[in-house]
């Protein structure tokens, strides 16, 4: 049994992470923003486990800290900790302002920051722990009309791989989770709080009938575990996900063009 954090836990891939940890016999903090959503997502958990709700906001360093030290005092250990919470922000890049900027930057890669800044120092004592950043193949690949976010994404796969190997020899995994398109309501919440730029709510629309068709955030959360298990560096998932990675690869060049088509795609429906 482990005792495992979770940000962002309320809904999406973080409220199915969270079920498929308590599942299996983990005791989990369900962490979010939305205190009755949080407890909401705890009480049903509850049914069939250990869940307990946390109401914290990621950009609050302080708060993130102390809910983590809280949480290795009360159970005597901290195995894993997802660093999950995120927001996504969207639009051409002469649409966007500083404030989409720096709100991205706030809570998808200074969130994650506050998270590995708490935890980690807490796994070095204990000698043993897993890390997870929510990352997204956006992290990997060329995703345009939505720079904030596949700015954020491609830092906390940056930030997880170097820590990856410092972490190593003191018995500390860190692992990225890159999921394609899932369906969750990450976009239906896009740009929050800002003013939602009109490519950007073409882009979201598209996007929303795609995911839909595709991929479920209960099939992430199977392959999360199972990254975990296998200590996967990059957790990459679906298929279709580990196709465009590869891709890339291959051919930086290559995915921008197809990127470059999409976007003409995009402009001749709306």
């Amino acid at each position: 049994m482990s005792i495992a954090i979770v940000t962002g836990g309320a809904s999406g891939i973080g409220r199915a992470i969270a079920t498929a940890l308590v599942l299996r016999g983990d005791t989990v903090i369900v962490a979010d923003r939305d205190k009755e959503g949080a407890e909401h997502a705890a009480g049903r958990l509850s049914e069939h486990g250990t869940a307990e709700a946390a109401e914290l906001d990621v950009t609050d360093a302080d708060a993130v800290a102390a809910l983590y030290r809280d949480v290795r005092e009360r159970h005597g250990r901290l195995d894993l900790v997802f660093n999950n919470a995120g927001i996504a922000v969207g639009g051409a890049a002469e649409e966007l302002t500083l404030d989409h900027w720096n709100r991205t930057l706030d809570v998808n890669l200074r969130g994650v920051i506050h998270g590995v800044h708490a935890a980690y120092p807490i796994l070095l004592e204990q000698g043993h722990g897993h890390i997870l950043n929510t990352a997204s193949l956006a992290g990997l690949v060329p995703a345009p009309m939505m720079l904030p976010y596949t700015t954020t994404k491609h830092a906390v796969v940056g930030l997880s791989l170097a820590l990856r190997a410092e972490a190593a020899e003191h018995g500390v995994r860190v692992s990225a989770i890159c999921p394609g398109f899932v369906d969750t309501p990450l976009l239906d919440n896009a740009n929050p709080d800002l003013p939602e730029t009109e490519t950007g709510k073409n882009a979201r629309e598209s996007a929303l009938r795609v995911q839909r068709k595709l991929y479920t955030p209960e099939a992430l959360a199977r392959d999360v575990l199972r990254g975990i298990a296998k200590n996967q560096a990059l957790i990459v998932a679906p298929a279709s996900a580990r196709a465009a990675w590869r891709g890339v690869r291959l051919s930086p060049e290559g995915a921008v063009r197809v990127a470059a088509r999409g976007l003409d795609r995009l402009r001749v429906r709306h």
